[in-house]
């Protein structure tokens, strides 16, 4: 059935070593001197309708279809951030429907839709990093879901409704395979628990015309029961053993003709899966592929999403074409089942694609779909307007974004970045965009001059001394002497080539955290020096005012008062397990941060003081507002931040919604760089925020 997709995919993209280097652990929110009053709490978790409104960039990660069987224009698109989208005009615009646990871990992989009664929805969940998951039902077409707590904590990797009776739906989890035959009310396991091999449990196909017939992919190998899951047995015969299968489809008419894709390719069997044959023509370098597709009007032209592009077959298997680019990785495809010209990609990076043609060319279709990880977002301090952010794991469909109108609009400004992760970016006051990358830093030229292109920020150089004899004519006895004198010497060395998490701009000099040390400019970004600062090299964290420069990383602190010249090690305080994020305000102040709060140094690192009124831990991002003149706070728990302005006497806080890595304000606007939904804004745009010391007066806004 064209309305019912099972998914398949438990292999995810995320860059979660990434994330954890430039975030900060989710511990248990905790208190540090003032109580969080249950309606501070409660405006805290606010719903979508108070949420802060993401502006873009378009694109990201986009995991699932599914089509309303009543109008096949209207389409559900799951995420990996727990939220469901909707398109009623067939992917030409897409509207954020509903986060369905008010979380932003949840993997939304498997959408059914009741072919009776479209209002009615199922979504399988599994969590991203974790093993749980769950079944959450809507019966209002999406806009709000309760969870079916038979399936409480089960991590759902399929999800399929028998195409001969809707009320039989089947569900492949890490645990095996269940079963509900009352439209989903109720579950039972129907995979032997004493059975070593069906859970793991990828891919389920029902048969068309017999509901008992149910075919399991695991991520070893697939099964087959013929009585409803009172008996199973090995489907092996032709396979290279140890396949994750992550698709299992059956012809609608012919249902003993089946495919299955795993990660040694893909298969075919004619005898409902007594043997299989393996396709050729798919490299093997693309053997993964993720979801296959049968034409609902050519039975004979099947689509293979992969992760290296969409293939097609045209002869029902015999011979594949490549219809992407390599670089597309493909987790679901929608074929619509009155123009089968008609087709949609669901891809990591990439967003939704779009074909007219058969699959044969290929167009964005984002607008509204916004699920870019921005790690790194600044503002034009010349032009309030301009905004630049910085997102992971996008390769060539990500890099930097701009946008010249505040977030309207987003131009993708990557050329020459080959595809790396932004970590970090600064604006030097000469209007040079500078991002820290996962190999290196780069350079680009802010305005009308600018060539578009990225290049390498400067040159490397070592110095080292070398001793060399002159003449000279003493001053005494005004006779020539020969003299020995000491000089440094230049010389390049190797381009900085690791992850560079932070850059910072002080008084006369640009600072690079990196994993192979500090490096400093003191000429505009033409050349660099430095390494392993007092023998550490795995440095994230830099923060640079004036002469001052505060330099981290999990567990050590470095502190120059001298722009760089000279540098001492300053002690962690007790009770900070992990430096998290570093600033310095502009009267001297060192703010360092992480999982148990905020420590406070008015003498350069030599002594801490912990911050006991900011009633929120876990905290990832310090920043200095320039323009309101107070140090922002965010922290991963519910969506708080806070902001001081007078070195962390007091607090105000706002609540966005969203888990934000940090927050920059312009023209009286707050902007938020959020975990997976792209750039948020303060639609409001109340800069004054909320006194955190007056919860009953809070409670009331």
């Amino acid at each position: 059935m064209a309305a019912i997709f099972h998914r398949r995919n438990s292999n995810f993209r995320m860059n979660l070593g990434a994330m954890n280097r430039i975030s900060v652990s989710r511990l248990a929110l905790s208190f540090a001197g003032v109580v969080l009053t249950s309606a501070l709490l409660a405006q805290a978790g606010t719903t979508a309708a108070g949420r802060w409104v993401p502006i873009g960039p378009e694109g990201g990660d986009a995991r699932a279809f599914a089509t309303d069987p009543s109008n096949p224009s209207h389409i559900y698109l799951g995420t990996l951030s727990g939220w469901l989208y909707e398109s009623q005009d067939m992917g030409g615009h897409w509207t954020r429907l509903a986060n369905i646990a008010d979380r932003s871990d949840l993997v939304l992989d498997n959408i059914v839709i009741d072919p009776v009664h479209p209002s009615n929805l199922l979504i399988g969940a599994w969590v991203l990093g974790g093993g749980s998951g769950g079944l959450y039902r809507s019966t209002d077409a999406g806009h709000t879901w309760s969870p079916i707590y038979d399936m409480k904590g089960q991590s759902i990797r399929a999800l399929t409704v028998a195409p001969s009776d809707p009320k039989i739906i089947v569900a492949g989890t890490l645990a095996g395979v269940y079963r509900s035959v009352d439209g989903g009310d109720h579950w039972i396991s129907i995979s032997p628990s004493q059975n070593a091999e069906i859970h793991e449990v990828e891919s389920i196909a029902i048969d068309p015309k017999n509901p008992d017939i149910i075919y399991a992919g695991t991520w070893h190998l697939p099964w087959k029961t013929t009585d409803g899951g009172k008996s199973w047995h090995n489907m092996k015969q032709g396979l290279i053993d140890d396949s994750d299968v992550f698709s299992i489809i059956l012809d609608p008419v012919v249902p003993s003709t089946v495919y299955l894709s795993a990660c040694s390719g893909i298969y075919k069997s004619t005898d409902a899966g007594g043997q299989f044959t393996k396709i050729q023509g798919i490299p093997s370098t693309a053997r993964r592929t993720r979801v296959l597709q049968q034409d609902p009007i050519n039975r004979n032209v099947v689509y293979a999403g992969t992760t290296e592009g969409l293939y097609k077959t045209t002869d029902a298997g015999h011979a594949w074409v490549r219809m992407t680019s390599a670089d597309v990785i493909i987790n679901d495809i929608y074929i619509d089942p009155k123009d089968n010209t008609r087709v949609l990609l669901a891809t990591d990076r990439s967003g939704v694609l779009d074909s007219h043609d058969s699959g044969t060319s290929f167009v964005d279709a984002n607008r509204g779909f916004m699920q870019r990880q921005v790690s790194a977002l600044v503002i034009d301090p010349s032009n309030p307007r301009q905004l630049y952010v910085g997102v992971l794991n996008d390769k060539t469909y990500g890099g930097v974004f701009a946008s010249e109108d505040g977030g309207t609009t987003w131009t993708q400004r990557s050329t020459g970045l080959a595809g790396r992760d932004i970590y970090s970016l600064a604006i030097t006051p000469a209007g040079i965009l500078l991002a820290g990358t996962n190999h290196g830093i780069a350079a680009y030229r802010i305005g009308s001059g600018s060539s578009g292109v990225w290049q390498t920020a400067g040159k490397v150089v070592t110095y080292s001394e070398k001793k060399k004899t002159k003449t000279v004519r003493d001053p005494k006895t005004k006779k020539l002497v020969r003299q020995v004198v000491s000089e440094q010497v230049a010389a390049p060395a190797p381009d900085i080539t690791g992850r560079v998490s932070s850059i910072s701009i002080g008084g006369k000099s640009w600072y690079a955290a990196t994993t192979e040390g500090l490096y400093r400019s003191n000429d505009q970004g033409a050349t660099w020096v430095g390494g392993p600062l007092l023998g550490e090299t795995d440095l994230h964290q830099v923060a640079a005012q004036d002469k001052f420069v505060l330099v981290a990383n999990f567990h050590r602190l470095f502190v120059s008062q001298d722009d760089g010249a000279n540098w001492q090690p300053a002690l962690v305080p007790d009770g900070l397990s992990r430096v998290a994020a570093t600033s310095i305000s502009p009267d001297g102040v060192f703010w360092i941060a992480g999982p148990e709060g905020i420590w406070i140094s008015h003498d350069s690192g030599t002594t801490w003081q912990a911050v006991k009124t900011l009633p929120i831990n876990n905290i990832n991002s310090l920043t200095w507002d320039a323009g309101e003149g107070r140090m922002m706070v965010t922290s991963w728990k519910g969506g708080l931040f806070f902001g001081s302005s007078d070195d962390a006497a007091s607090w105000k806080y706002w609540s966005s919604g969203w888990e934000l890595r940090g927050v920059r304000s312009t023209g009286g606007r707050l902007l938020g760089a959020s975990l997976f939904n792209g750039v948020v804004m303060d639609p409001a745009g109340v800069a004054s925020g909320h006194p955190a010391t007056a919860p009953a007066a809070a409670a009331g806004q």
